[in-house]
């Protein structure tokens, strides 16, 4: 297993916006560089992204969080996309500085993997090979919808959904419908009996690190996949 040190403090500029605080990841012997933005709710902080970041620089994979403008300020109002797009924008370009010629891959928790999306479906993301997103919103909680992907289909890199079968924000038939009209630059990974948060009740026998463990393990995997793709396409 490879080890990660401990975050760097970076500062982000955003064009006409200001700056956001970010935290960069080193992995030994790093293999990619993974951008993560955080959810509506919770910044670059929070346990489950510390957690993401720490997990994959087990798997040799350096990450760079960073704060949308809105959670810097600590307001309780998420940015515009427009706002939200550019910071998203910032903070790749920042991960392509701080580790040149690693392959790049961004996504996030919730909102912040689709704000990712959205900016990739707008102009594609520079030196980007692949989004993940660690629990899509599809939809709001009991409000049953696919609207919040119709921007999926102007992704043309490849995209992993880590999804949990319980969660909220995406009703399984809804998801998979959508996974499979984007066809086979979409996979998705089920976790049974997990939520929004990855959260998984006692009675299923597992535990939220472990299903942690195991999603960790399968962003390296794909990664490593579509690094390896990538590579074989160029020669």
């Amino acid at each position: 297993m490879n080890s990660a040190t401990h975050p760097q403090s970076v500062a982000i500029a955003i064009n006409g916006v200001g700056q956001v605080s970010g935290l960069f990841q080193t992995a030994r012997q790093g293999r990619a560089v993974c951008v993560l933005a955080h959810g509506a709710g919770a910044g670059m902080t929070h346990p489950f992204m510390m957690a993401v970041a720490d997990g994959l620089g087990q798997h040799g994979i350096s990450t760079l969080r960073y704060q949308f403008p809105y959670m810097e300020k600590r307001s309780s109002r998420p940015d515009t996309p427009r706002i939200a797009h550019a910071a998203v924008r910032a903070a790749v370009a920042e991960a392509s500085r701080l580790a040149p010629g690693l392959p790049l891959f961004a996504g996030g928790k919730s909102f912040g993997g689709r704000m990712t999306s959205q900016a990739q479906a707008e102009s594609p993301l520079p030196g980007v090979s692949g989004l993940v997103f660690f629990g899509f919103p599809l939809h709001p909680p009991g409000r049953g919808s696919t609207d919040r992907a119709k921007h999926l289909a102007e992704v043309h890199i490849p995209m992993l959904f880590l999804q949990g079968s319980r969660d909220e924000f995406a009703q399984l038939e809804l998801l998979h419908p959508m996974i499979q009209q984007l066809g086979g630059r979409a996979m998705l990974k089920l976790f049974e009996g997990a939520n929004h948060s990855f959260h998984v009740p006692a009675r299923t026998g597992h535990t939220d690190s472990e299903v942690r463990t195991e999603m960790l393990a399968a962003v390296a995997e794909w990664i490593a996949g579509v690094t390896h793709h990538t590579k074989q396409g160029k020669h």
